[in-house]
């Protein structure tokens, strides 16, 4: 085995050890090991990883930024027992990263995206009840698109009307609650699919057409395919609107709704971020300046506080 092939799966098992997850970064490490063995280079270098992160080369510049990092992390680790390892410097490729605007659902466009996926070609009928009721999902509770996917069965308790998503993002676990038309929408699903399929390959709640896991890429793809058919994005649009857009949407929504009933927002502010699975609440806060409506409606609450209460 190629040393450096060798090296790769010990880092991903150490940090695996270490309670990381590494999915997508050992299918980005595992690119980039493949690249250097085409090259039949077995070291990593500064020129090596420079070449191979900016490819494609119509890629946007944060996506080269990123593999970068990635393989630095990784040269730091074989840097330990390989001397001759080239650790990349720091701002070789220099990019700020800036978060983009959301596109904000309107409740039209969120009903025309799950009709659409109602209507999806399967031969057992599966792929349109997953689908749907997928997107209906994320639009209601807030959920990354990689978390109803990762459900099991057990995680969905429809008795007691609560999803428990265990080790997200930054290795956390949440409970979200689900009120009664999406307990009543789950239970619908959950007695179609297993009508369809009464021997699935899997514990998962949600179903492929296969009886298999659904996955996230596949499950992207589908959306994007979709918004093209409803007009949500043109033919030439490969990124915008998202499907994450939609978990944005739910989170404006809470704000908006929370202003237009007076509540102090600022406080409740670490409800949303606990609800969501943010890792503090700034993530939350960024909402405040990303949305305009958002924005304007904290500089009314401002000018509408009594005077004393300024600083």
């Amino acid at each position: 085995m190629n040393p450096l092939r060798q090296a790769l799966e010990d880092y991903i098992t150490v940090r695996q050890a270490l309670g990381f997850t590494l999915q997508s970064v050992a299918r980005t490490l595992r690119r980039f090991v493949e690249y250097a063995e085409g090259r039949g280079v077995s070291i990593i270098t500064s020129e090596l990883t420079l070449d191979w992160a900016q490819e494609p080369a119509e890629a946007d510049p944060a996506r080269w930024a990123r593999r970068l990092g990635i393989v630095r992390h990784f040269a730091q680790y074989c840097s330990t027992f390989q001397p001759l390892t080239e650790v990349p410097p720091k701002g070789l490729l220099p990019f700020r990263y800036r978060r983009k605007p959301p596109h904000l659902y309107s409740d039209s466009e969120i009903l025309q995206l799950i009709e659409a996926a109602k209507r999806l070609p399967s031969r057992s009928g599966l792929r349109a009840a997953t689908y749907s009721t997928l997107f209906g999902l994320m639009a209601v509770t807030g959920m990354r698109s990689s978390e109803p996917i990762n459900l099991d069965r057990e995680d969905v308790d429809l008795s007691h009307g609560v999803i428990t998503i265990r080790r997200s993002k930054f290795g956390k676990s949440r409970c979200v609650p689900l009120d009664v038309s999406s307990q009543e929408a789950l239970r619908r699903y959950q007695h179609h699919r297993d009508q369809l399929c009464p021997n699935p390959q899997t514990s998962r709640f949600f179903l492929s057409e296969r009886g298999s896991w659904v996955c996230e890429r596949t499950m992207h793809w589908t959306f994007a395919t979709l918004s093209q058919e409803i007009g949500l994005r043109k033919p030439a649009d490969r990124r915008n609107p998202r499907l994450h857009d939609l978990r944005h949407t739910f989170a404006v929504r809470t704000l908006l709704d929370w202003y237009s009933k007076g509540l102090d927002v600022e406080r409740q502010l670490p409800k949303l971020a606990t609800y969501l699975g943010h890792a503090n609440a700034n993530a939350t806060y960024w909402y405040l300046s990303a949305v305009p409506e958002l924005l304007q409606c904290a500089v009314r609450r401002l000018e509408d506080s009594p005077s004393e209460q300024r600083p």
